[in-house]
């Protein structure tokens, strides 16, 4: 690989990883706040009506969406490039982190990707849906932040080339 390709490659990590590390401590405040408000059905039930609520959720379903694509789609691509990894569908791309151990699940961030979209669709379909996406992603938040976590700690051995 040209060394200017290859400088190139690791910048885009680089960054990638100081935006990813932003997202994190963005989606990981929403979360706990919303976490803390412990939502139920009535909750749900009234967002439409609570102002401050409503835009907290919409916070959190933007950062939790933003945070898992661009650690499953840019961060993940770029890694797999710079590490010389054949890359290909996002499916593949998934199926290879998988197989290295920067993720614990192909099966679980297709569930997530979907998950998020979800969230979009079920704020204006069923109070009930809502607030089963809205825990499952919740209890997600966790699995996008460890993966970050792992993909800081891979690149971490090549802090000569970042």
């Amino acid at each position: 690989m040209k060394q200017s390709l290859e400088q190139d490659r690791w910048f885009i990590v680089k960054q990638l990883l100081l935006l990813t590390e932003k997202e994190v401590k963005h989606l990981r405040m929403t979360s706990d706040r919303i976490k803390a408000l412990d939502p139920n059905l009535q909750w749900i039930e009234t967002l439409e009506n609570n102002i401050e609520y409503s835009e907290m959720l919409d916070a959190f379903v933007s950062r939790f969406g933003r945070l898992q694509n661009t650690l499953g789609d840019e961060l993940l691509l770029a890694i797999l490039r710079v590490s010389l990894e054949p890359t290909g569908s996002q499916l593949d791309n998934l199926l290879r982190a998988e197989k290295i151990g920067w993720i614990k699940s192909s099966e679980q961030w297709v569930e997530i990707r979907t998950l998020r979209n979800r969230l979009v669709h079920e704020y204006m379909d069923s109070a009930e849906n809502l607030l089963q996406a809205l825990n499952t992603a919740l209890e997600s938040v966790n699995v996008l932040i460890s993966t970050q976590k792992r993909f800081a700690q891979y690149t971490e051995q090549f802090k000569d080339k970042i």
